[in-house]
């Protein structure tokens, strides 16, 4: 069974929502720095909308006035040149602004699962989760995500991970505490505290074969670069720099969220961030073809049933996978 941690903090909405990462800069550009024309023209450049307005999971399209609970994929895509790409991390969120809570996901890049191909439905098949953008983009991902959890996806925010490194230089550079040393495509980094530019930061929430907790590691790693990125672009020592962090956030994001969403999710949804509930998916790594993340029936069934409770909707049997 999944396996969970509530964390209760007074804080504002602009610095608890630590995983909406581009919705948090785009709000924190809005409110703090009040610069409504450039972050508006930013949002509209970074607007790339998908095929269909609802999921076929729902039979109405959400209603932000009526605080509808809503889901986001969020995804960090590894693009380089010559390569169609492939989601480096991978987030599902689930907001109940009446429930007061918001759920978020980790799915582990290796999830074995059956990949959805909505056009060519008989040329679906089975792989690594992070194999459906390489074949299909954003969409096949949600088109997959959907099916692996048996919840709609109402939106998505892509990031690409190689221009990453500029939304953190744009913000001066994060501080951490590194845990590990490790050295990583060229990047050398000690253990201890210390200040990351751009690439170093890249290295240092990619890395997993060298942390003993693998992907999970990682992904605690990309949700504290996050964090820090986050606190950085909203305090007032960013002010200055206000077009350049807008430049390299248009340039690296992708989202079907308009800027009048992000508005009306911003009133409306606060109450989603008093309580923030990580959701760790169990399942054994295990190598067949190759090494997979298996998540058998019974725990995504369970995880299914959480997600869609919170959603407000009934419980529905999972179609079963193909991990045998």
């Amino acid at each position: 069974m999944y396996t969970r941690s509530k964390i209760k903090k007074k804080r504002k909405w602009l610095r608890v929502f630590l995983f909406v990462f581009s919705i948090i800069i785009i709000g924190a550009g809005i409110y703090a720095y009040n610069l409504y024309t450039d972050v508006a023209s930013a949002v509209d450049n970074m607007h790339s909308p998908i095929s269909r307005k609802t999921s076929e999971k729902r039979e109405v399209q959400v209603q932000f006035k009526n605080q509808d609970p809503l889901s986001f994929l969020l995804v960090g895509v590894d693009e380089r040149d010559g390569d169609a790409g492939r989601t480096d991390s991978m987030l599902v969120m689930t907001v109940n602004p009446k429930k007061k809570s918001t759920e978020i996901v980790s799915i582990p890049r290796d999830t074995r699962t059956k990949i959805i191909n909505k056009e060519e439905p008989s040329e679906s098949f089975t792989s690594k989760i992070n194999h459906a953008y390489a074949y299909g983009g954003i969409e096949m991902s949600i088109n997959t995500v959907e099916n692996f959890l048996n919840i709609p996806i109402d939106y998505y925010v892509e990031i690409n991970m190689q221009g990453f490194k500029d939304i953190v230089d744009s913000v001066g550079g994060i501080d951490v505490n590194n845990k590990i040393a490790f050295e990583l495509d060229g990047i050398t980094l000690a253990e201890g505290e210390q200040t990351l530019n751009g690439e170093q930061a890249l290295q240092y929430a990619r890395m997993r074969k060298q942390d003993p907790k693998g992907d999970f590691g990682r992904q605690e790693r990309q949700r504290e670069v996050i964090s820090k990125v986050i606190d950085k672009g909203v305090s007032l020592s960013s002010l200055a720099n206000h077009n350049k962090i807008l430049n390299a956030l248009q340039n690296n994001i992708k989202t079907n969220l308009t800027f009048n969403d992000m508005l009306d999710i911003q009133s409306e949804y606060k109450p989603a961030t008093e309580t923030i509930e990580k959701v760790e998916i169990q399942g054994e790594n295990k190598r067949t073809d190759a090494w997979y993340f298996l998540v058998d029936d019974e725990e995504r069934q369970a995880l299914s049933d959480k997600l869609r409770e919170h959603l407000d909707l009934q419980s529905e049997p999972i179609k079963e996978s193909n991990n045998n």
